[in-house]
């Protein structure tokens, strides 16, 4: 019993070390634009066989875990999203993660066979584990790149619905079932466990954000707790009647995240910091998982390969064809060609043929492992030169806010916080002169450090810092009617943003 013991100190103080360095590492990350995965990969391949010894080698228990953590960063990614924000490009990011993953796994899977010379269920297996982006690393990189709310809505979108098919293809594959069926019969399946899980999604969120309403729970932290056990009680009906729990994860949280629940902003913050921590530990996971000593000169070339076919064949081809449901200037097909960035979702999905016993499937994950990081090195701290270069950076405006929210959940309401900077023709306006809509007030203005009451006649100065209160459901206007001041003053009403 005693060994036990001192193996679970031993384990809780290598991982609570992992743990603060990788939160460390966030920093560096954010400010290089290089995605935090890499990091924690090679936290794990240092502590693996080729480093400090532990071994980890049982590709079932890493299946399970990193299908959890996957859930976990799905359940994050809907509950922080804004509906508003993705809804003008839902039609994109759908038809990316469903036609433009079609297109890839047939363009890599053919130049897997017949250029790579790999077996076609290898083959196959390559270009559907390839096919979807991750949307940790995608947007790890993204945040520090100004973009149109077109392009990210678009990104995020298909980042957090194109994990679905890709799983269900890949579990196909793996188990043989693919042979068993014609190709329609496959589409067909694929179809079906993507609506059951959607519509079990929208179930569980509409009906969940309608108890949480009505739930007077003793306690503020149960909220968010509540919240997201109701979205892996989607993913687990999803799994149970045979559809895709990804899918319904998502699409569940989703509707929970944009509904108005009590208490919306600490669940936010909560399932963020879990996000976090399920990163942390699934990277290091797969990095453990690896084993150098397989890593040869051969499967770096493949990998190099296939990872040129992916970057400049496949993914132009999807953008392309996929960018038919809407209108897409070249620049913007060619910044999502390179913007679609594959991180821990393409490792995690080569855990499903290894726990099947897919013969060479440790080649794949080698092979996978490499292109991952190879062309995460490649693509993502050029990004945000590409979208200069490119031209569909948002240029920064010296007339724009700073701007930040705070929730107050007890009256539906939010605190704007609002920095005027030097160049914003907010200043010299007068308070009475916002013209703010109904229910929004400016209650507090700072200046050098000194708090004034406002009146309708004070005049707003550049540096101030102006507290406004406003309900939630006229926040968005009032917002919009704050940035068209700062960018034309006072004849803002009058004048086309």
């Amino acid at each position: 019993m005693s060994f036990d013991i001192h193996q679970l100190d031993t384990f809780v103080l290598v991982g609570s070390a992992v743990t603060l360095c990788a939160i460390l590492a966030v920093r560096v990350s954010s400010r290089t634009g290089l995605p935090t995965l890499l990091v924690y990969l090679l936290m794990g391949v240092v502590l693996g066989e080729a480093g400090m010894g532990i071994q980890f080698e049982d590709a079932e228990l890493a299946h399970a875990l990193g299908f959890a953590a996957l859930a976990l960063i799905l359940a994050e990614g809907g509950l922080t999203t804004e509906w508003h924000q993705v809804r003008p490009s839902l039609r994109l990011g759908t038809s990316l993660a469903t036609l433009g993953v079609a297109i890839t796994v047939a363009v890599v899977a053919l130049a897997g066979h017949f250029v790579l010379g790999l077996g076609w269920q290898i083959a196959v297996l390559l270009g559907a584990v390839t096919a979807p982006t991750d949307a940790a690393a995608v947007f790890s990189v993204l945040r520090v790149v100004p973009l149109p709310k077109r392009l990210t809505g678009a990104l995020e979108t298909e980042s957090g619905l194109n994990d679905a098919p890709t799983v269900v293809l890949v579990t196909l594959i793996a188990t043989g079932a693919m042979d068993e069926h014609p190709l329609w019969a496959v589409v067909g399946i694929i179809a079906y466990e993507l609506a059951v899980g959607t519509l079990l999604g929208l179930a569980v969120g509409f009906g969940g954000g309608w108890l949480m309403r009505r739930a007077a729970l003793p306690s503020t932290g149960l909220y968010p707790l509540a919240v997201l056990a109701l979205t892996f009680l989607a993913y687990g009906a999803g799994g149970v009647a045979h559809g895709s729990g990804f899918a319904a994860v998502y699409v569940a949280a989703l509707v929970l995240g944009n509904a108005e629940l009590p208490h919306r902003g600490a669940t936010r913050s909560f399932a963020e910091g879990l996000a976090w921590l399920a990163q942390i530990g699934l990277f290091v996971m797969l990095g453990l998982l690896l084993s150098p000593g397989r890593i040869t000169w051969h499967i770096v070339g493949l990998a190099l390969a296939a990872g040129l076919v992916l970057t400049f064949v496949a993914r132009p081809l999807s953008v392309v064809v996929s960018g038919l449901v809407t209108r897409l200037t070249w620049r913007e097909q060619a910044f999502l060609s390179w913007a679609g960035l594959r991180g821990a979702v393409p490792i995690v999905l080569t855990t499903i043929p290894l726990a099947e016993h897919v013969h060479g499937a440790e080649r794949l994950f080698d092979l996978v492992f490499v292109m991952v990081v190879v062309y995460t090195l490649l693509t993502a701290p050029s990004l945000p030169w590409v979208a200069r270069l490119l031209g569909v950076a948002r240029p920064s405006d010296p007339r724009a806010l700073d701007l930040e929210a705070a929730p107050l959940e007890r009256v539906a309401a939010d605190l704007l916080q609002i920095t005027i900077t030097r160049g914003s023709r907010l200043h010299g306006v007068e308070v009475g002169e916002l013209r703010l809509p109904a229910g929004a007030s400016v209650s507090l203005v700072v200046r050098d450090g000194d708090a004034i009451v406002p009146e309708k006649r004070t005049v707003l100065r550049a540096l101030d810092d102006v507290l406004v209160v406003t309900p939630r459901d006229v926040r968005e206007r009032t917002e919009r009617r704050l940035r068209q001041v700062s960018r034309h003053g006072r004849l803002a009403q009058w004048l086309r943003d």
